[in-house]
């Protein structure tokens, strides 16, 4: 029996879109293009460093977005402020290589020097919730920290930026290595002598959507599970959290610390160590109304909160104590420009064109982000 093809949802839409790119250009291709139209159109979008340019937006009143709901937007011309100084990024440990690429170049676009902290989104968000500290920009591999933790207190609006999915990394000698397939991949980890690690759930989304990544394998799924809840109870007996941070975790692989992880695909695919895609009703890459309500089942608790399986999707904000908000926007501008999406993609990150900010709180959005997003008042299944 033929099994119906689900239609494309808008992250799968834009993995199979970038995907596309990728094949169609090599990454110098990428780079010569973007030296001679990308940069230059973002100058000439947000006025670059001088800050002096008008950017224009367009769009039609009441049309519609790709899941059938109405989206507001309007025509806007506006001079954003211009950009100087230096500024701060507190950002998820799997932000640090697009950030980490994009620095220079944004630095030599808009004469900022960036600062950036990488850690845990959770413990990322404390250091403005709980620790009193400042930034201009705010980046996290899970939105809704930005939604329910920043939110009014500490900030007014936030973007969608970019989206992953979960993946399982080891080594060409890792024990059953020779052997390990997307179909069985539970059956080798529930093996006496496998060690699996994953990020700590209470500081970093990528640990606690590993240990969902885990749950959801033993729940059911359109009438089957992968494996029972004795393989799960087993899978979770065979893992730790490592010392360190989740950027540790292809060092302890290496080293043979670790013998798999669970960690994104972004890091997987650009890291030279062998990986699997897991199937989507795991991987939590998938935005439709119907894995979103699987992902639901899974639910993680931890010393930081309690946190529930949804679709992976990235959030930038500039906090209301943002030192430099002027800077803070551009950078957030500029992952919605082509230089941007290209780091992204260059980085196996999944970009969202155009950026989505919510609906409620479009008239907090700066102007310079603004003229690059669209408001909603959900993305797929996720509510915004």
């Amino acid at each position: 029996m033929t099994q119906r093809k689900e239609a494309p949802d808008w992250l799968q839409e834009q993995k199979e879109h970038w995907t596309r790119v990728a094949r169609g250009r090599s990454r110098r291709d990428v780079l010569k293009g973007l030296g001679a139209a990308g940069m230059a159109g973002l100058a000439g979008c947000s006025g670059g460093s001088g800050g002096g340019a008008t950017a224009t937006a367009t769009a039609t009143e009441g049309s519609m977005d790709s899941g059938g709901e109405a989206t507001t937007t309007d025509t806007a011309t506006s001079t954003p402020a211009e950009v100087s100084g230096s500024m701060t990024i507190f950002h998820a440990g799997s932000l640090a290589p697009p950030f980490s690429e994009a620095e220079p170049q944004f630095e030599d676009e808009y004469g900022v020097d960036v600062n950036r902290e990488p850690k845990g989104s959770v413990a990322s968000t404390q250091k403005i919730t709980q620790q009193g500290r400042r930034a201009s920009v705010l980046g996290v591999s899970d939105f809704r920290l930005i939604r329910n933790r920043i939110v009014p207190d500490y900030g007014d609006w936030y973007a969608i930026f970019t989206t992953n999915s979960m993946s399982l990394q080891y080594r060409e000698d890792s024990p059953g290595a020779d052997e390990i397939s997307k179909d069985n991949w539970w059956e080798i980890l529930s093996r006496d002598d496998v060690t699996i690690g994953h990020a700590d759930p209470a500081v970093d989304p990528g640990g606690y959507r590993a240990v969902m990544t885990q749950q959801l394998g033993k729940e059911e799924f359109e009438g089957s599970a992968l494996y029972d809840d004795s393989t799960f109870q087993t899978i979770r007996e065979n893992s730790t959290v490592p010392t360190g941070t989740e950027t540790k975790l292809e060092g302890q692989l290496q080293s043979g610390a670790l013998d798999y992880a669970f960690y994104y695909q972004s890091i997987a695919s650009t890291s030279g160590l062998p990986y699997i895609d897991l199937q989507p009703q795991v991987d939590l890459s998938r935005a439709t109304s119907k894995y979103a309500e699987h992902y639901a089942k899974a639910e993680v608790e931890t010393s930081s909160g309690t946190f529930t399986g949804a679709p992976i999707a990235y959030g930038m904000t500039v906090p209301n104590v943002a030192p430099n908000p002027a800077a803070g926007a551009a950078w957030v501008e500029y992952f919605a420009t082509d230089a941007g999406r290209s780091i992204l993609e260059n980085q196996g990150l999944v970009p969202v064109d155009p950026i989505v900010v919510p609906q409620s709180s479009r008239d907090a959005v700066p102007d310079r982000v603004m003229n690059v997003a669209t408001a909603k008042s959900s993305l797929g299944p996720l509510e915004l």
